[in-house]
């Protein structure tokens, strides 16, 4: 391949995307990739005026980068403005189709660009965490050496799928889901487009039709394009030669929306978070709305039950201990019940975890407790708290002097508990919510009537 500058024709797959007509079969959204930077929609905040990355590509100048974001979001479409904008050699690559021994001959290639033409080679890498970690590591030395100046696009957090070498090679630049103004504009500029778009097909699209792809799309300019390609040309023409794509066409071209949603990718952790955080919140209507994305994109509901059960446990505890109950509860629901059904009682604990009053104290009581168990000494059990039960244990003094608390008023009586030495504060420290205000209340004339130094 040769260079790509300003004034010559890199013959690749971005720009026969770039060139191709509407009657060359390639999808709407491969032919309307931006040519120049100005072109490019969305991304501001990483492609704008005056940012860092459009100041390396003007200048030619860029360096090892990682394109992150979800489907449709333009990282692609950037480095095909890149690849029209570069002078430097220009390799298109996807980790999907190709290996190791590809890679071997792009960096050959690159070595030669560099020896003999003085050329520089940038390599864009589609795809790149579907390599593991051996397979990225091929790159390093080439990336090190200035070789190749590496740009990988990823729907998944890189910090996660691509190795941390090359991580601290590269600049991380987060694309974010297109917003609906975005997607418009693309869209209205695909139907006007008469070189590479649907302009000589006289479109005309409804305003309902366009909201509701707007809204099914869900910011993946590519769903887009692709719903509005085939909504346009299966519509006949009027006597006036004119194409309308009302609503209901929109609709069947596009009927499920796009969801940005791996069951095993960052998007799985990021709404299991957002879940989580909502009950936490107390905010009964944002945990059903991530709940139902869960659900609709098919993640794994013992998955969720899961994640609500120690919710349960680490954000509400002696609060409301029914909520415990209610979380195991939903988890039996799932198994004995199944999807779909079990939706409904998985959202039942949902919104009853969120409106119970929350205490973490059981979680903060663990956490300071392990902390004391693996930052000292280890001490051994008092005497007469050890077991009695077996043949010679009495011989050896266990049990000796231990007071049964239910022969006691109250069924309580003083008495040491912890090891010797052991005088931290106390690990559990009950709050004023919920039904934990009444253990707070037992615990504070327990712990006022005991005169053991041993806290």
């Amino acid at each position: 391949m040769r260079p790509a500058g300003k004034d010559s024709q890199p013959a690749d797959l971005f720009d026969k995307a770039a060139e191709a007509s509407g009657e060359t079969g390639m999808p709407l959204a491969a032919r309307m990739r931006p040519r120049t930077i100005d072109e490019f929609v969305g991304q501001e905040q990483i492609i704008g005026p005056g940012t860092l990355l459009r100041r390396a590509i003007e200048q030619d100048e860029l360096q090892s980068a990682i394109f992150w974001g979800p489907p449709g979001s333009g990282k692609s479409s950037l480095a095909a403005t890149i690849a029209r904008s570069t002078k430097s050699n220009f390799e298109n690559f996807s980790a999907v189709v190709s290996g190791v021994a590809d890679i071997r001959k792009i960096i050959e290639k690159a070595k030669e660009q560099k020896k003999f033409y003085g050329h520089k080679t940038i390599l864009f890498v589609d795809e790149i965490h579907r390599f593991n970690k051996s397979q990225q590591d091929a790159f390093l030395p080439h990336v090190e050496d200035g070789t190749i100046t590496l740009i990988g696009a990823t729907t998944e957090n890189p910090y996660f799928e691509v190795n941390s070498p090359l991580i601290s090679r590269s600049r991380i630049f987060r694309f974010e889901q297109l917003g609906e103004e975005d997607l418009k504009t693309i869209m209205l500029r695909a139907v006007e487009d008469k070189e590479r778009g649907l302009g000589n097909w006289k479109i005309a699209v409804t305003d309902d039709a366009m909201a509701h792809l707007l809204n099914i799309a869900n910011g993946d300019a590519r769903v887009a394009l692709n719903a509005l390609e085939i909504a346009a040309l299966t519509v006949p023409p009027d006597k006036r030669g004119k194409r309308k794509v009302t609503l209901g066409i929109a609709e069947e071209a596009l009927q499920h929306r796009s969801l940005n949603y791996d069951k095993t990718g960052d998007s799985h952790y990021d709404v299991i978070s957002a879940f989580i955080k909502s009950m936490r919140g107390s905010d009964p209507d944002a945990a059903l709305y991530w709940l139902a994305r869960m659900i609709y994109a098919g993640e794994d509901a013992r998955f969720i039950v899961r994640r609500i059960i120690v919710c349960a446990a680490e954000d509400i505890g002696n609060a409301d201990p029914m909520a415990l109950v209610l979380a195991n509860a939903a988890a039996h629901a799932v198994e004995y019940v199944g999807m779909p059904e079990a939706r409904i009682p998985i959202a039942q604990a949902a919104v009853y975890l969120a409106c119970a009053p929350k205490s973490n104290a059981a979680y903060v009581g663990i956490t300071r407790a392990l902390k004391d168990v693996t930052e000292k000494q280890s001490k051994p059990v008092p005497i007469h708290l050890r077991d009695s039960s077996y043949k010679g244990a009495k011989a050896l003094g266990h049990g000796k002097g231990y007071k049964y608390a239910h022969d006691y008023p109250g069924h309580w009586v003083e008495q040491q508990y912890m090891p010797d030495g052991i005088k931290s504060a106390p690990y559990y420290e009950p709050t004023d919510n919920g039904r934990e205000r009444i253990i707070k209340e037992r615990l504070e004339i327990i712990r006022a009537n005991s005169k053991g130094k041993d806290r």
